[in-house]
Order: structure tokens, then C-alpha cells, then sequence
């Protein structure tokens, strides 16, 4: 039997993936399907998980208005990627029988449609972006009010528009196959609910920028990343819009343009979001906190460069370049373009080297970083209330939950923070979770 590996790209578009004959990969392409049904299936364990523990394990006094946001978007990514993936593993068992049994899924010559596994693949594949960015939303939303000194901005506004967000996830999936073949008279209505599902993610932004206003705000950073991740966010959802939009996604679709949008909004959530994440409980993980100085030149050479990379890739994609194509050379009518494809290469290489005294920092602040205070930032979730690093099982005993996770600067206080497991001063307690 021939071997090699799968030959039919990420998205193993049919007819080429279902058909071996197009292929001499056979045995890899097999394999490389075989693993994405088993590997989605191991996700759908992990994400029952993500979901049973937040509403089955909680401390006493610990109601769902009381949890983190953080938790929240964990969840609720949870939930997104059972309802989405299952057609996905579906479709994959459905390319195998095509494959190995001889049965016509996909197969025009058998009677199938190449389509439905577009279908299939998008149905999850769009979804699974949110999947993605949710717990880094998540993250940004619990960095925002610590740094800030200043309770969360419309907390059940937040929860009910991610909620949202999962709902209208699940039927925008076709703005992927607009140059599909597909009938045109589906494009409208997947225009229209991709363009809508920006409003509930508009009003999380919202949100964060309101829990900034005003606020008491120190860029340590964790904040620097998290406002970071925000400002790049920003610009990757304006853009989405175009694409969402079956007039102008048409002359966009696989360009270049589609490049730097997918990295202006995957980008941000999880690179962005997550080393502010890291800076953020690092000393709780470690004991020890990191160094400032390296954290903000590791912030800093890579916003910058980020922003060098993927704006050039906005210009030649407008222009009409395709994606994949690293030189321009071949395309006489994109060659004076060719100089911004160049800059975003170099600035690539550069963003990579930067990520250096992330990794040194990260190393020697193990060793010769400050020893931390149980809770550095003064925050009030309750991660914070044990030692650092925590002692195995976490809590020498069950927490009891008195508030919302929030309660920054409150009137009457003392302090400007109030953990979760010690009470409200009365004339606060109107006010709490």
C-alpha cells in the first residue's frame, strides 16, 4: 500500500480527500483522518469536563453570578465546541467510508455532494474560532479590573452576550464558502448573521473599555499585554466585517487581506491574552514573581513588530495578492507590492527572536525572582486567598464564597480590594455579587 502523508491540505477538501486515486499518499491520508476523528473525540471528553466541573464543583456560596469571567468564557467555549464538533467527527468517519469501503458521501461519481464536507468542516471550523478565543477574552477581562482598581463593567451584560455569541456562532459557518458554488441565494442570509454576531462581542468591548474609564490604571504587564491583546482585537473584528460581507468577501476570499484579519483577531487572543495570563499568575504558579523590565521589552518588541508584520499584509491583499504566495515575482501585476511582503518576512523573523527574553525571564525568575506575597496584584478572586505556589488540593479548607469577584474600591473600605471568602462591610453589601 503506498504511505506518505496526507496530501489533501488542512481543510482535506473533497473530491481530493475522498478519492484515493487523486493521491499516492493513500496510507498518510487515512491516517491523517483517522487521527482527526479520534482527536476531536478526545477534545469532546475534555470539554465535558471544562463544563461539569464549574457548575457541579463549586464552593458553597459560590452561585453562577459569583464566578469569574474567566470561568464563565471556559465554559462557555465548552459548550460552543460540543454542539459544534460532533458533525465535524461525523463528516470525518463519512471520508473514510468514502475511502476505504467505497460508499458516496462526497463523490460526484457516486452520487455525493463535495459540498457537504464543506459544510461539515465549517459548521466546526468557524465555531471553534470562538472556541479558541473565549478564554482569552476571559483572561483580559479578569487582568482589566485588577490593574484598573475598578469593578467589572456590566457583569451580566458580559455572561449573556458570550452567550449570545455561542447561539449566532453556529449559523454564520457559510461566510467560508461564499466562492464555494454553493447556492447564492445562501449567501444573504449568512451575510446577515455574520455581521450580527459582532454585536455581542461590541458589547464586551464595550465593556472592558468602560471598566478602564476612570479607573486607577497601573501597566504592569499583565496590563500592558491584556491592552495590547485589546487594541489588535479591535482591528481584527472592524475587518471581519468586510469579509462577513458576500460582495466584498468574494474579491477578498484568499487573499492576503484574509491573512492578516485571521491574525488580527486569533493573534491578540491567544498570544496577547495568554503571556498576559502568564505574567499575571506566574507567581502564583512559581512563588516568584517575574522581572518587570524584560516583561515590558518582551511586550513591547512584540506589539510592535506584530503590528509590522500584518499591516503590509492588509495593503497587499486589498490589492488583490493570494495567500500562499510568498513572492510576488510571479505575478507581474503584484511585483511593486513586493516590498511589503519583505518587510512583513523580516519583521516575522524578528517577532519570533523577540519572544528570547520571554523565555529567559520566565527561566531565571524560578530561580532568582523576588519571592511573592500570596496575592501580588490585590486581587479578590480566590486563587489568591492561598499560599504561592498553592499546597496540593489547593485549600486547607473549603472557602466559603460572601461576593461577587469584583469588589474593587468599594465605598466604606478600608482597602481597595475584598477577596471572595471574606465579607462585604454592610454598606458594600448592597452591592456585591
Amino acid at each position: 500500500m503506498p504511505g506518505g502523508a496526507a496530501a489533501s491540505g488542512w481543510t482535506a477538501y473533497t473530491p481530493l480527500s475522498a478519492d484515493p486515486s487523486y493521491t499516492s499518499a493513500v496510507l498518510g491520508q487515512d491516517l491523517w483522518i483517522l487521527a482527526l476523528a479520534l482527536e476531536f473525540a478526545s477534545f469532546l471528553m475534555g470539554g465535558v469536563n471544562f463544563l461539569t466541573t464549574p457548575l457541579t464543583l463549586r464552593a458553597p456560596g459560590m452561585t453562577l453570578w459569583r464566578l469569574p469571567l474567566l470561568v464563565w468564557y471556559e465554559a462557555s467555549g465548552s459548550l460552543l465546541f460540543l454542539l459544534s464538533v460532533g458533525p465535524l467527527i461525523a463528516g470525518a468517519i463519512m471520508l473514510l467510508l468514502d475511502r476505504l469501503v467505497g460508499t458516496g458521501f462526497y463523490l460526484p461519481a457516486r452520487g455525493g455532494d463535495p459540498l457537504l464536507w464543506e459544510h461539515l468542516f465549517w459548521f466546526f471550523g468557524h465555531p471553534e474560532v470562538y472556541v479558541i478565543a473565549l478564554p482569552g477574552f476571559g483572561i483580559m477581562l479578569e487582568i482589566f479590573p485588577v490593574f484598573a482598581r475598578k469593578p467589572i463593567f456590566g457583569y451580566r451584560t458580559i455572561v449573556i452576550s458570550v452567550l449570545t455569541a455561542d447561539s449566532l456562532s453556529l449559523i454564520v459557518w457559510a461566510h467560508h464558502m461564499f466562492v464555494s458554488g454553493m447556492d447564492p441565494r445562501l449567501a444573504t442570509p449568512f451575510s446577515v448573521t455574520t455581521i450580527l454576531i459582532s454585536v455581542p462581542f461590541v458589547i464586551i468591548v464595550f465593556a472592558m473599555v468602560a471598566t478602564l474609564w476612570g479607573g486607577l490604571i497601573t501597566l504592569e504587564t499583565p496590563m500592558l499585554f491584556a491592552l495590547g491583546g485589546l487594541a489588535s482585537f479591535l482591528l481584527g473584528g472592524v475587518t471581519g466585517i468586510f469579509l462577513g460581507s458576500e460582495t466584498t468577501d468574494i474579491y477578498l476570499h484568499a487573499t492576503y487581506f484574509v491573512v492578516a484579519h485571521f491574525h488580527y483577531t486569533m493573534f491578540p487572543v491567544t498570544f496577547f491574552a495568554g503571556f498576559a495570563g502568564l505574567y499575571y499568575w506566574y507567581p502564583k504558579m512559581f512563588g516568584r514573581m517575574m522581572n518587570e523590565r524584560l516583561g515590558k521589552i518582551h511586550f513591547w518588541l512584540t506589539f510592535v513588530l506584530f503590528n509590522v508584520v500584518f499591516i503590509p499584509l492588509f495593503v497587499v491583499g486589498l490589492a488583490g495578492t493570494p495567500r500562499r504566495v510568498y513572492s510576488a515575482a510571479a505575478y507581474p501585476l503584484f511585483q511593486p507590492l513586493q516590498h511589503f511582503q519583505v518587510v512583513a518576512t523580516v519583521a516575522a523573523m524578528l517577532l519570533l527572536a523577540s519572544q528570547v527574553p520571554f523565555v529567559v525571564n520566565f527561566v531565571l525568575s524560578m530561580v532568582r525572582g523576588p519571592r511573592a506575597e500570596n496575592n501580588p496584584w490585590r486581587a479578590n478572586t480566590l486563587e489568591w486567598t492561598v499560599e504561592s505556589p498553592p499546597r496540593h488540593g489547593n485549600f486547607a479548607l473549603t472557602p466559603v464564597v460572601r461576593h461577587g469577584p469584583y469588589e474593587y474600591s468599594a465605598p466604606g473600605s478600608a482597602l481597595d480590594w475584598t477577596p471572595q471568602d471574606q465579607a462585604l462591610e454592610p454598606a458594600q453589601a448592597a452591592g456585591g455579587g
